[in-house]
């Protein structure tokens, strides 16, 4: 374990050091994201859903993301104002510390702790539960905390949902599951789906910022303090309570829904004006104590 982390760090870290030496140009992130969205990422999706045996308990790995969703938008709305936060801060900590990292981050994170196996389980937990809950509930919440603009009409969210590329790869990874892929293509698709780690965690650091933490101390505290310690918490006690579940969903579960707060989600933040500070504070910290918090819970629930 210590070996893979390490590996997931160095790689976190030399993006982080490349936006420093100033040789990277800034669209360098953006470019390595879209790149990740239409190539590795749905190589990945096809390759793994096609083999992946459904089970009862991957409707499970499917709901918890949203259950971790409207967990923060309770707890944000009770605690934010008793904290002094805004409605547009409170708006920022629903969509980062409800959106778990769980392609980024938590797909290499899967790969690398709990095998082939429990990837194919974390593409569940990411597709079907992170993924549509971004492009639907989210981005309403998001709208609706934005002043002057009007809720996106279901046509709009259907549009983002169809058009997403992994979205589309998993479905044709549904409809293909009655055939076996040649040997050639499955070779093809893991060498595709390879770069994912690298490409994404380099992404990553490459816009982590650390900057105006101590003003935002509060919203830190109760965002990242649900993210990383009371929803995996949540999660894996009601997960224990669900007997004939195979360890490796139970443990693929937790893991995606321990990570950190999603790339996302601040994004999203950042296009409504929703406290962009307050959401990007969320991501470049929240990851960073990810690597340590994730595999505890990991480690707990063994």
């Amino acid at each position: 374990m210590v070996t893979v982390l390490s590996l997931l760090a160095v790689c976190l870290v030399l993006g982080a050091l490349a936006r420093r030496s100033g040789r990277f140009p800034p669209q360098t992130a953006a470019v390595f994201n879209t790149f990740v969205l239409h190539v590795p990422l749905p190589a990945l999706v096809l390759g793994v859903v096609h083999r992946l045996a459904f089970r009862p308990e991957l409707l499970v790995a499917a709901v918890t993301p949203w259950l971790v969703f409207l967990g923060a938008w309770g707890l944000c709305q009770v605690l934010g104002p008793r904290l002094g936060l805004g409605r547009t801060s409170i708006a920022a900590l629903v969509l980062t510390a409800g959106l778990s990292n769980t392609a980024f981050v938590g797909l290499p994170m899967a790969e690398a702790l709990l095998g082939r196996e429990g990837l194919a389980v974390a593409v569940v937990v990411d597709q079907l539960g992170s993924f549509l809950l971004l492009a639907t509930l989210a981005t309403f919440v998001a709208v609706r905390a934005s002043s002057g603009e009007t809720p996106p009409s279901p046509a709009t969210l259907l549009r983002k949902v169809v058009g997403f590329p992994p979205f589309l790869a998993l479905v044709l990874a549904l409809v293909l599951r009655p055939w076996a892929f040649p040997g050639w293509a499955e070779a093809l698709l893991e060498r595709l789906s390879a770069p994912l780690t690298p490409l994404t965690l380099f992404s990553v650091g490459f816009q982590l910022q650390f900057r105006g933490i101590r003003s935002r101390l509060r919203g830190l505290a109760l965002g990242l303090g649900y993210k990383l310690a009371l929803a995996p918490a949540l999660v894996m006690a009601g997960l224990w309570m669900m007997p004939g579940m195979a360890p490796v969903v139970r443990e693929a579960v937790l893991l995606q829904n321990a990570m950190a707060p999603m790339v996302s989600g601040a994004i999203l933040a950042s296009e409504h004006d929703l406290d962009v500070e307050l959401a990007v504070l969320m991501v470049g910290l929240g990851i960073p104590l990810s690597f340590a918090t994730a595999p505890l819970w990991l480690w707990l629930a063994r």
